[in-house]
């Protein structure tokens, strides 16, 4: 079974960056599209940012659109989001998941899924 691994999350002040990284074991992730999707406290689960196998990606959250990247690094079999120009209401535990279809806002497309990483914005 593909295992999912997030790392990367922390305390950044606003207007900061961190880049949080989505490794597997054992299977290849460039066989996966791969979608990061956040949860704040309250909050629904919602889709961030996807990419395909093809390498094209897209955001499914207009507030990020400019802000956040995605990207996929395969000789170290990693899937990297990059996020600058933080914002408060950026604050979630963010999460990977993947599944074999075309990249989905939706999290019930996906199969698999990492434990999650913190992300915090305060001043």
């Amino acid at each position: 079974q593909l295992q999912l691994v997030e790392s990367g999350g922390g305390l950044v002040q606003p207007g900061g960056s961190l880049r949080l990284s989505c490794a597997a074991s054992k299977f290849t992730l460039d066989h996966f599209a791969i979608g990061w999707f956040r949860q704040a406290p309250g909050k629904e689960r919602e889709g961030v940012s996807c990419i395909n196998t093809s390498g094209s990606s897209t955001n499914f959250v207009a507030a990020v659109q400019g802000r956040f990247t995605i990207s996929r690094d395969s000789a170290r079999n990693t899937v990297y989001l990059q996020m600058n120009s933080l914002k408060p209401e950026d604050t979630a535990v963010y999460y990977c998941a993947a599944w074999n279809g075309r990249c989905s806002g939706y999290r019930d497309s996906y199969y698999y899924w990492g434990q999650g990483t913190q992300v915090t914005v305060s001043s």
